[in-house]
């Protein structure tokens, strides 16, 4: 049976909690991908013959983990890139940094561009040629006695966005090797969790929000279980 966790499913939409390794979209690797696993839990739940429809929204990086939003007809697709593209799909991070940002609160601007060799992005504070805007906003929502959680709202969809902002202020996240953090997780993620989508619904219009667990590990169950304490 397949092993992906449904958030959240309907006519014409389905998410899931994705993994941290899982990879979105299929690559040169050739490892199977979450579109793949999600076209065999169609094909199986509905007894579907054939080819299976899954659109491709929107990607989280491979070492990420938490919610991603496919479709399952393409009119919803369509709909969902003009959601896109006029950013009306928000979207909600989750990160544990070490290093506690100076503000509680602020909106990062800077500019990227991505290094193809390396799969990293150069980070700019002013405009540059070939360099895109970036913009993201962050809250400071708990702390234990060694790291930090933060909410980041992505404003802009950039290549590893998140990760190379929250190291332009010296916050890179926890086991992000890639952006500056000293060492890895065990399991090779980083510390970073799609935690929430909301947006409307591209057929029915209602207001839908999208909620994921965080992954099953001591530090991310800690902030989990100390916000809603504090509730």
């Amino acid at each position: 049976m397949n092993d992906i966790e449904v958030l959240y499913e309907d006519n014409h939409l389905i998410a899931i909690n994705k993994r941290s390794g899982d990879i979105v979209q299929g690559d040169k690797t050739g490892d199977m991908s979450l579109c793949d696993k999600v076209k065999l839990y169609l094909k199986d739940a509905y007894q579907k013959s054939g080819n299976v429809f899954c659109g491709v929204i929107h990607r989280i990086d491979r070492p990420v983990s938490g919610v991603v939003l496919f479709t399952k007809t393409s009119k919803a697709l369509s709909r969902m890139n003009v959601l896109m593209q006029n950013r009306e799909l928000l979207k909600l991070y989750w990160g544990i940094v070490k290093n506690k940002p100076d503000e509680a609160q602020a909106t990062l601007i800077h500019y990227l561009k991505k290094n193809e060799k390396n799969n990293k992005v150069i980070i700019s504070s002013n405009p540059k040629k070939g360099f895109l805007q970036a913009e993201l906003a962050y809250t400071h929502l708990a702390s234990s006695e060694k790291y930090h959680l933060l909410e980041i709202e992505l404003k802009t969809g950039r290549h590893h966005q998140i990760r190379a902002q929250l190291a332009a202020i010296n916050s890179p996240l926890k086991g992000d090797l890639k952006y500056g953090f000293p060492r890895s997780n065990p399991d090779a993620s980083i510390s970073l969790h799609a935690r929430k989508l909301c947006f409307l619904h591209p057929v029915s219009n209602q207001f839908i929000t999208i909620l994921a667990p965080v992954p099953n590990e001591s530090l991310w169950l800690f902030f989990e279980q100390s916000l809603h304490t504090n509730e």
